[in-house]
């Protein structure tokens, strides 16, 4: 029987995984780099949660750009304690884009404000050491496009800010959302044309989302492989929006094609967010958490990861 067209896709991540497995074993000695983004543990206490994902095996966390304005978010001496305490590094920060701060809109006022939080928390990464700034080219929970005219608004803007990401060496991780939250970029494809368009040092990289992908992309692999040495993070839940292992997402291959792409490098990194199904995902941050929920979604998903990775690599 002819094999489907996914089945033939994933035949051929199979064939190349066991090439690389069989031609170059060292470049498959390193394990990938875990981290976990904070922002959809709500109003839990940040010793709360690094305590947790330490305890779990965790280097790095992704934390809450929550800087929405002067007087707001993380304290830079504060949360340097509090990861010294623990020994846990920032991988980055994942930026927050809703209606109020707004690169594409048709309102100045949001546009201003998108503007003035990025060089906040761009400053605010690269002091905490994060290699990353996950920015989204349009809101999160508004679909509905404005007009036709909402890429070149969003281009124009992150254009001015452009150069804080190239003097501090702060990557600006463009993230491809599914159709259902966002209006614009919502495949690795288009979040590369993004990022020609804004034709800015600095603006290179791309932040992957598994869940946004199973809707968007063809085959995740092969877009895993399209987004190449531009992938620096990838958010990863399972086909639930839930803990990995407890949807029907085909991990083994998605770790398989990480592996190809060498992602297994430094400032490259694998980033739990399972935020429980829904249209728009924010309200989880203002959430009370239920900590012994959290726990256990920490614990299955890296536990269910690093099985999976050592069996693929026979470790």
């Amino acid at each position: 029987m002819k094999k489907q067209n996914f089945e033939s896709k994933n035949e051929a991540i199979d064939e190349a995984f066991a090439d690389l497995k069989h031609k170059k074993p060292d470049a498959l000695k390193k394990r990938m780099n875990l981290s976990w983004s904070n922002w959809g543990f709500g109003q839990e206490k940040l010793e709360v949660s690094v305590e947790r994902l330490k305890t779990n095996g965790f280097e790095y966390i992704e934390l809450h750009g929550n800087h929405y304005g002067p007087d707001l978010g993380y304290k830079p001496q504060e949360i340097r304690k509090i990861l010294a305490d623990y020994d846990m590094k920032v991988s980055g920060v994942c930026g927050m884009f809703s209606e109020d701060n707004d690169m594409a809109s048709n309102q100045n006022v949001s546009r201003q404000a998108a503007l003035d939080y990025i060089r906040r928390e761009v400053d605010f990464t690269a002091e905490m050491g994060g290699y990353y700034l996950l920015v989204v080219p349009a809101a999160v929970g508004r679909p509905a496009s404005y007009d036709d005219a909402e890429i070149l608004r969003s281009v124009e803007a992150l254009r001015i800010v452009a150069h804080k990401f190239s003097d501090t060496g702060v990557k600006a991780a463009i993230e491809p959302i599914r159709s259902a939250e966002v209006s614009i970029v919502h495949t690795v494809k288009e979040a590369r044309e993004y990022i020609r368009l804004v034709d800015c040092p600095g603006i290179g990289h791309i932040n992957g989302d598994i869940y946004h992908m199973l809707t968007e992309e063809d085959h995740i692999p092969s877009a895993i492989l399209d987004a190449g040495d531009m992938l620096t993070n990838l958010h990863a839940a399972d086909t639930n929006r839930c803990a990995l292992g407890d949807g029907s997402l085909d991990l083994d291959r998605i770790i398989q094609a990480l592996y190809l792409i060498g992602y297994n490098r430094d400032g490259c990194f694998f980033t739990p967010e399972p935020l429980g199904p829904g249209g728009d995902p924010y309200p989880a941050m203002h959430g009370i958490p239920d900590t012994k929920k959290l726990d256990v979604l920490v614990s299955d998903t890296v536990n269910y990861f690093r099985e999976r990775e050592s069996l693929l690599i026979g470790a």
